[in-house]
């Protein structure tokens, strides 16, 4: 089966795609997101570390098989290196606990390279889920040099 290309356009487009992908449980959609590589790495919250497209791939169909993911990227910060961007978001997550629907957070940090087909995520790494949005620490240095 082929998969969905995916416009070149922007490390931004690609990781709107895989959310989008997630939304639906677009397991074809999810996968087109990812580079072609066999070094291509995801751990979710409290997993293993899958590596390769057929443990990606094996991954995401389990999780699907429950339904989609309903996670919204928030507070996304990108540090864009050449042919590398990375972003540490804080998704938001809904789930459905005793007292009906509600939200939790987790933090995640995708990994994109471009390649010949364009942006494509080589990592994703998300952290367990908590009930409560994570604080921020930002720290301002004491010593400018």
């Amino acid at each position: 089966m082929r998969k969905p290309k995916l416009p070149p356009g922007s490390p931004d487009d690609t990781e709107h795609a895989f959310y989008e992908a997630l939304q639906h449980a677009d397991i074809d959609r999810l996968m087109a997101c990812w580079a072609d590589e066999d070094d291509i790495v995801c751990v979710h919250p409290g997993g293993p570390r899958l590596l390769g497209h057929a443990a990606v791939r094996a991954a995401f169909e389990t999780l699907f098989a429950n339904g989609s993911v309903k996670a919204v990227p928030e507070k996304v910060r990108r540090l864009d290196a050449g042919g590398c961007s990375v972003h540490s978001v804080v998704e938001r997550i809904e789930v459905m606990g005793h007292d009906g629907p509600g939200s939790a957070w987790v933090v995640a940090t995708n990994v994109y390279a471009k390649t010949a087909q364009g942006w494509r995520m080589v990592a994703h790494h998300a952290s367990p889920g908590a009930a409560s949005e994570p604080a921020e620490a930002l720290t301002t240095p004491t010593l400018l040099h």
